[in-house]
């Protein structure tokens, strides 16, 4: 999970610290939910969203579910994201775990490896869901364990005002594009730079939203078959074409200790003419520099590649306890947060994008640049590969103490990728 996902959740989650307090109360001694008298039960819902909704809007829509499903009774259990977060990863070893959980992408490997969550390919195709409906599902091993309810995306975000002062006349659409435009703008002098690329090995996340998000979005793969597969000559084209913006000293100084907050204060500073970002910072930014002029298009592509593109996402996701006692009333509220009504409705209250392919937010009296943003999305599929993959955040910590030895010149590309591949098998 990127640090900027973790941010935003502080951010909404501030105003309700003290939920943590009542979640421990909440939980405690919690496990499979009960049944009562007349055949109705109740199921447990535990999520960081509710905090981060507008106040009752999640409780809104569960009584929607509630009088749409008599004998079914949600219980909210809401906390910040990183209560929730160790909740899960204690409830999971206690057998304790909500019937229904938000999860992280992140946590689904280990979780699925403790037997924590339950197969929803089971549950698709009993109650015979049409899942081609789904934008993304989160697999192990060929199984879904996870449907993101609503996904943050990360386009590229331009300094107008600083492209045009670099000749530039619009957002570029391809790799040699990119290089060439990061250039011209480097070339302005002073501070600027044409790019940032944010390596702190900290929180790693740079690799994800700023490095394989050119290999996504040239329809290329880090993966086969669900394995390591970094050898393959896309993942050595985007890395060499990265290591070119860095050769070509077009990409802001200090990469190896930045972090992306440094990233996104150094574009609102309007010392940087492109970076990769999450939609979240939209808001953030303007309110910093109201007077910045900036825009959002897809990631460039490689040259000559004319297929989807895919943009790097962090999502809300939903899955089901593998000891919850009610499987098919946990469902039926997953199918109805995926459903094209409350999906849109949970996607528009998010500011985020929705998990279910037919839904539409409300984009009036939002920022133009949303509406923007979600004709990309459109148009290309979320893609976030280390979703669902073990020690996510180690992967890509190896991925990039190797990678800065290239950007020093002590490695080659072939090298560094065959060391890092055999990094990353060992564990798999």
């Amino acid at each position: 999970m990127s640090k900027d996902a973790r941010n935003r959740r502080k951010l909404f989650g501030i105003a309700i610290a003290t939920t943590a307090v009542l979640l421990t109360a909440a939980c405690s001694g919690t496990g499979s939910s009960g049944s009562s008298a007349g055949g109705k039960v109740t199921i447990e819902f535990s999520q960081w969203w509710e905090p981060e909704l507008p106040a009752g809007a999640l409780k809104k829509l569960v009584g929607e579910f509630e009088t749409a499903n008599p004998n079914i009774t949600v219980k909210l259990i809401s906390g910040p994201y990183t209560s929730i977060q160790d909740q899960t990863t204690t409830a999971v070893a206690s057998g304790t775990m909500a019937d229904v959980v938000g999860l992280d992408g992140a946590w689904v490997a280990d979780l699925v490896k403790q037997g924590g969550l339950d197969n929803l390919s089971k549950e698709i195709t009993s109650s015979k869901y049409d899942a081609s409906q789904l934008s993304s599902q989160v697999k192990i091993s060929g199984s879904t364990y996870m449907i993101p309810v609503v996904n943050f995306v990360y386009p590229m975000f331009t300094n107008d005002d600083l492209l045009a002062k670099a000749g530039v006349s619009s957002p570029p659409t391809t790799q040699s594009e990119f290089l060439s435009d990061a250039k011209a703008v480097s070339a302005l002098g002073g501070p600027v730079k044409g790019w940032i690329l944010p390596l702190g090995t900290t929180n790693p996340n740079g690799v994800q939203n700023d490095i394989m998000s050119w290999l996504w979005a040239s329809g290329g793969s880090m993966l086969k078959n669900g394995q390591p597969d970094l050898t393959n000559s896309k993942v050595a084209d985007t890395v060499n074409f990265v290591k070119s913006l860095s050769d070509a000293k077009a990409i802001a100084a200090g990469a190896a200790t930045l972090q992306e907050t440094d990233k996104v204060t150094q574009f609102t500073n309007g010392q940087v003419g492109m970076m990769i970002d999450s939609l979240a910072h939209i808001d953030t930014i303007k309110k910093a520099n109201p007077n910045l002029k900036f825009s959002i298009s897809a990631i460039p592509a490689a040259d000559g590649y004319s297929g989807k593109r895919g943009i790097p996402y962090a999502s809300w996701g939903i899955g089901v306890s593998n000891k919850s006692e009610h499987k098919a009333e946990a469902w039926k509220l997953v199918e109805f947060l995926m459903s094209k009504k409350t999906n849109s409705t949970v996607s528009t209250l998010a500011h985020g994008f929705p998990g279910n392919t037919t839904s539409t937010p409300d984009f009036s009296g939002s920022d133009p640049l949303y509406a923007q943003a979600f004709k990309i999305y459109q148009a290309g599929y979320p893609a976030n590969e280390f979703v669902g993959l073990p020690v996510a955040d180690q992967l890509m910590r190896d991925f990039d103490v190797e990678f800065q030895k290239v950007l020093a010149g002590d490695e080659s590309v072939s090298a560094m990728l065959k060391n890092t591949q055999t990094q990353w098998k060992a564990k798999f």
